[in-house]
């Protein structure tokens, strides 16, 4: 498989046959994306170039809302790239997201960086995509310009990517809801939580059921609602079945949110390795329990359910 090209810097975009770019910010790489990217391949691979996401970082409304610190991300850089390329991109440009391109016209945007920088040979946009100061750039503007500076436009119809009805603000509403599988459904994959096993208390092998405690996960990056989840375990060795905790564990008189997973069937020293739990179903909420026998019943309990769901 080729990979796929990233550039954070518009002059090492070079020699690239033919390009056929959309832009976005693709947080997710959803389904609705997926139709986009889809169309976008099949377009370069009819007209012998290659496939172009533009796109920015920070996210923009990060840059536009500073104060609305809420906003969380579907995915890490590293997350996104890996999805984007599994997708099939040739290219992914990534660039500085700031006030002042925020206020750039569209047909500065298009003229100055996309014709004259990148040397474009046609565009695809999904129906309802809007870029430039006050996202006066719509289909209409485009296709005016595709005229004048001679590159194609291609608008992907609402019925191709409207059965999909996703957007990334959906997905996030989803996961604080922990509504993990329908997360799963829009996206298209089980949501990820990516970090390192750090040292807990231990206080999960008294009971039976010890936890790995993940650790380092990348700040900007969503949580879901605190809960209990089946979920799928990435470890150096393989993928596990498990359940997860993310909350505050009230019966231990917890403190701190903290994201730990008991992982069926395995026991070994894992701290320092990488792990990534996926998300596929949410098994019930936090809940106080009178003592640690209670504790130990419900999770047997959570871990029948886990293992049903899982199968």
């Amino acid at each position: 498989m080729k990979h796929m090209q990233v550039h954070t810097d518009l002059s090492t975009f070079v020699n690239v046959e033919r390009p056929v770019l959309t832009t976005g910010t693709f947080d997710g790489v959803h389904l609705g994306h997926q139709a986009i990217l889809r169309r976008l391949m099949e377009t370069a691979r009819r007209e012998g170039g290659q496939s172009v996401l533009f796109t920015f970082h920070p996210h923009p409304r990060m840059v536009l809302f500073p104060h609305d610190n809420e906003l969380k991300l579907l995915n890490t850089r590293k997350e996104q790239n890996e999805l984007l390329e599994a997708a099939g991109l040739d290219h992914l440009i990534v660039v500085p997201f700031s006030r002042s391109f925020s206020r750039m016209h569209a047909l500065d945007f298009v003229r100055d960086t996309l014709v004259d920088q990148l040397r474009i040979h046609a565009m695809v946009i999904g129906y309802d995509h809007r870029f430039g100061r006050n996202r006066e750039g719509d289909i209409h503007l485009l296709r005016q310009l595709g005229e004048a500076y001679d590159f194609g436009v291609e608008e992907i119809p609402a019925h191709e990517i409207d059965h999909v009805k996703v957007s990334s603000t959906k997905v996030r509403e989803a996961l604080l809801r922990g509504e993990a599988k329908l997360a799963h459904d829009l996206l298209g994959y089980a949501y990820p939580l990516g970090g390192v096993v750090v040292k807990g208390d231990q206080r999960g092998r008294t009971i039976g059921f010890p936890t790995a405690n993940v650790g380092g996960i990348d700040p900007g990056k969503l949580l879901p609602a605190d809960g209990v989840y089946a979920v799928e375990v990435d470890l150096r060795d393989g993928v596990y079945k498990g359940m997860l905790n993310i909350g505050l564990r009230p019966t231990v008189e917890g403190r701190d949110r903290t994201v730990e997973v008991n992982i069926f069937d395995l026991d070994r020293d894992l701290y320092g390795e990488p792990i990534t739990v996926r998300l596929r179903h949410r098994l019930r909420a936090e809940v106080r329990f009178s003592g640690l026998d209670a504790l130990k019943a419900q999770l047997l309990l959570d871990r029948e359910l886990a293992e049903k769901l899982l199968a």
